[in-house]
């Protein structure tokens, strides 16, 4: 048991160790010459954070498959919406960083903002713990799609010709 519960919760450090990878160059050169909203969290936040949520979601998503003995047919819709929620959230890196597409990463970040709650309330019968382990998450969710739509709004392309 002690093996899926280090596998789960180590899971959404993945995508989020190849993000990085993108990341890394785009923060010193792409990113900088963005304009930004003052109230942004400094750069060396987000690493932090997000270690700290991915640690979180992925531990919930274990209690959740623990709770509901495995991979089981009543597993599908709550264990599906935070595979989908974890697909969009690995997805959203490349599209704003690497592909630069402000207003497709804004789209993006609001479907994944939606799962994540729609993750959470189909956790919320089977393991609070879990859902609230989802909390920070969402909260910073709705941090990070105000920061994007700001960026976006903010940047717009500059017509060539």
């Amino acid at each position: 048991m002690w093996m899926s519960m280090l596998g789960m919760t180590a899971l959404p450090h993945v995508g989020g160790f190849l993000g990085g990878f993108i990341t890394r160059n785009e923060v010193k050169t792409w990113y900088p010459d963005l304009k930004k909203p003052s109230w942004r969290p400094p750069n060396a936040a987000f690493p932090v954070v997000w270690a700290c949520l991915y640690t979180g979601m992925g531990y919930g998503s274990y209690l959740v498959w623990k709770e509901l003995g495995g991979f089981t047919e009543d597993a599908l819709v709550p264990l599906g919406l935070y595979g989908v929620q974890l697909a969009l959230n690995w997805a959203w890196t490349p599209i704003f960083f690497g592909a630069h597409k402000l207003k497709l990463a804004l789209i993006e970040i609001i479907l994944l903002t939606g799962t994540v709650g729609a993750t959470m309330a189909s956790w919320y019968p089977i393991s609070r713990t879990a859902t609230l382990l989802m909390a920070p998450y969402l909260s910073w969710l709705c941090l990070a799609t105000a920061l994007n739509y700001c960026i976006w709004r903010d940047n717009p392309k500059k017509k060539r010709g």
